[in-house]
């Protein structure tokens, strides 16, 4: 008989009679055993996720949308910033003025548009706080699908026809009919329409500056002006006073300097730079402002300094339309920002010097809408030669 101990009996062959319980397993082999729920073969599974890594993948979603929703908040307060302020500007714009426009055709973000600007210097000496006349006188075309931006500068002292008033120089159109007057005008002698308008005080453009932290200027020459807005107080100490300094290369320059800068006519380092190239400085004046307006660092302070970049303005553009401007102006690649000018040749008329167009200004305006190549002034056309530069 079996033993009363033993838990089954053997018989031969090796056969069991009654239950057969399974072998104890070791911990080892109880690790490597399936769960009751598991498929026989289907090797380790991926261990649960922690609290902690969920937790974390929260807090980095809730940063993301933190930092979404701050965004768009500080963009609606610079927007609304930037509005009250051109609802001012659009105040100070005559009726008259927003009739002479040419309706723009769509938005300025996918349709071509040219913005005249006429730069005006109230304060800059005695008898000019009046209307005056406007010292610079600048068009810009955008071409959005070919982030494309020219800017064509037209010498003020370029003898036109004023509707109205005869034969006279370009800037004298401002001083008889306003703004409304030179929009008629510049269109007959470009032969484009003018879509918008901006008038800027000079006088005033020194605190934009100041308001986007200055603006950084390439200067290609050393320059070294006349006495002109000689900041000493005594006659004796301007005659002995040699003129404002400025060398050559990149320089980061406040209002002031930018101001001085665009209003420099004469360079004593190069006699053959002249009101034509007084334009250009201030036309890399305004390229370098448009730079500072689309740059991430003015997008932080948008919501405190909107209002103050458009207070020199007097202008029909709204605030959506100043904002458009700003993308095509930050699309446009090197190589498609122009910079043009009209000229001729000088010529004493009476007692005033005048600047008598040229046949190759035609061939400047086709530069300018795209429909030719950009070419600089020709070799010998002397310091009043039309022509286009190029990334510039």
């Amino acid at each position: 008989m079996a033993s009363k101990d033993k838990p089954y009996r053997l018989y031969r062959g090796g056969r069991a009679k009654g239950p057969m319980r399974p072998p104890r397993a070791s911990a080892d082999s109880k690790a490597a055993l399936p769960g009751p729920s598991d498929d026989w073969g289907a090797g380790p599974t991926t261990p649960p996720e922690t609290p902690r890594r969920r937790r974390w993948g929260w807090v980095v979603l809730g940063v993301l949308v933190l930092a979404i929703v701050l965004a768009i908040v500080w963009t609606v307060l610079g927007y609304l910033a930037l509005r009250r302020g051109v609802e001012d500007a659009n105040e100070r714009l005559d009726a008259r003025v927003k009739a002479a426009l040419t309706p723009q055709d769509g938005l300025l973000l996918s349709n071509p548009s040219n913005v005249l600007l006429i730069g005006i210097d109230r304060g800059a000496s005695p008898g000019r706080e009046g209307r005056g006349r406007a010292d610079s006188i600048v068009l810009a075309r955008t071409d959005p699908d070919e982030h494309r931006v020219a800017l064509l500068s037209i010498p003020r002292d370029l003898r036109v026809e004023i509707p109205g008033h005869g034969p006279d120089k370009i800037n004298t159109a401002f001083s008889l009919g306003g703004a409304a007057l030179a929009i008629e005008t510049v269109e007959g002698v470009t032969g484009l329409d003018i879509n918008h308008v901006a008038v800027v005080d000079f006088g005033a453009f020194a605190d934009v500056i100041d308001a986007l932290g200055g603006v950084t200027i390439d200067i290609p020459r050393r320059i070294v002006s006349n006495r002109f807005d000689c900041p000493f107080a005594t006659p004796a100490e301007c005659r002995r006073w040699p003129g404002w300094r400025f060398p050559r290369g990149e320089q980061r320059m406040d209002g002031k300097r930018a101001l001085v800068f665009s209003r420099i006519r004469e360079n004593q380092l190069d006699p053959n730079e002249s009101d034509i190239t007084r334009g250009g400085r201030q036309q890399q004046v305004v390229q370098a402002i448009a730079d500072e307006v689309v740059a991430f660092g003015s997008f932080l302070r948008l919501p405190f300094m909107g209002d103050d970049l458009v207070k020199p303005l007097a202008t029909d553009l709204s605030a959506s339309e100043l904002m458009q401007l700003g993308w095509v102006e930050f699309r446009a690649s090197g190589s498609k920002r122009l910079r043009c000018r009209l000229g001729g040749e000088a010529t004493q008329i009476g007692d005033g010097a005048y600047i008598v167009g040229s046949e190759e200004n035609v061939a400047v305006v086709a530069m300018v809408e795209g429909k030719a190549a950009p070419q600089p002034p020709l070799p010998g056309a002397g310091p009043f030669g039309p022509g286009c530069l190029v990334g510039e």
